[in-house]
C-alpha cells in the first residue's frame, strides 16, 4: 500500500509539472451517469464474490489547460456516488443490502487529442478522494448463508475516508468559437476501499461514467510575434 502511495503521488507530481506552463485555459462543468460495482473475499479461504451495481448521477467542476496543440491537462472537482447491492439469491421474500457511499473526487488526467474543431481525447491518470457520507440504503438480510459486506454507515462503524486510484477515458469534443460540448465514457479503479475494521478479507470496486460537459475558454493560445 504504501509503495502504491509513492507511485501514485509521483505520477500526479509529474503530470502536474509537465504542463506547468499552460497557454491556454478553459473552465466548466461536467455532468452524467456513473455506476459502481464492488467484489469482495469475506475471508482468505473464499473466491471473490460480486455485488450488483449501484448507479447515481454525478456531476464536476472542470479546469482545463493546453499548452500544446495535441496534449494538456484536465482537473475535476467531482461529486459522485459509489456503491454495492446484494440480495438473497432466490429465496422468497428478496432481501436487499444496499449501501451508498458519497465521495468528493478529484481526478488529474493527462489529456491527448487530435482533431481540430471536432476533436477524439483520450485521457488518464490518477485521481484521489475522500468519503462524505456513507448511507445503508437498505438492511434487509439479517442470517445469510455467505458473509456480505458489513456496513459502512453504522453509529460504529469507522470507514477509510481517503481513496485513491487510476482513471482513463475517451471520448469526442466539439469546438463553438470559445466553447467547448464533450461526450466522455470514463473507467476508475480504487487501490484502497471503506472498510479499516478488519471484518472482511479483501475488497475491490470499479466505476464506469457516461458523462457530458461544457467549456469556456477563459485564456486564449499565446501567439508568436
Amino acid at each position: 500500500l504504501i509503495l502504491h502511495m509513492r507511485q501514485f503521488i509521483l505520477l500526479s507530481f509529474l503530470i502536474f509539472l509537465s504542463h506547468f506552463g499552460f497557454s491556454q485555459t478553459s473552465v466548466g462543468v461536467r455532468a452524467g451517469y456513473a455506476t459502481s460495482s464492488y467484489s469482495y473475499r469475506p475471508a482468505a479461504n473464499f473466491r471473490a464474490i460480486s455485488t450488483e451495481s449501484v448507479g447515481k448521477p454525478t456531476f464536476a467542476l472542470v479546469v482545463e489547460h493546453f499548452n500544446s496543440k495535441n496534449a494538456g491537462i484536465e482537473l475535476n472537482i467531482q461529486w459522485i456516488t459509489l456503491g454495492f447491492q446484494q440480495v438473497n439469491g432466490e429465496d422468497e421474500p428478496i432481501l436487499v443490502n444496499r449501501t451508498e457511499l458519497e465521495y468528493l473526487k478529484f481526478p488529474l488526467l493527462a489529456s491527448f487529442f487530435a482533431g481540430r474543431s471536432g476533436r477524439f481525447q483520450i485521457k488518464m491518470g490518477p485521481h484521489f478522494g475522500y468519503l462524505m457520507k456513507a448511507n445503508e440504503v437498505q438492511r434487509q438480510i439479517s442470517n445469510p448463508n455467505t458473509p456480505v459486506i458489513p456496513t459502512y454507515g453504522g453509529a460504529n462503524d469507522k470507514p477509510n475516508r481517503f481513496m485513491y486510484g487510476l482513471t482513463g477515458g475517451a471520448g469526442i469534443s466539439k469546438l463553438f468559437g470559445k466553447s467547448t460540448i464533450s461526450g466522455e465514457v470514463r473507467f476508475s479503479y480504487d487501490f484502497t476501499n471503506p472498510e479499516s475494521q478488519d471484518r472482511i478479507f479483501d475488497m475491490n470496486s470499479t466505476n464506469l461514467e457516461f458523462t457530458l460537459a461544457y467549456l469556456f475558454r477563459v485564456r486564449d493560445p499565446k501567439t508568436k510575434k
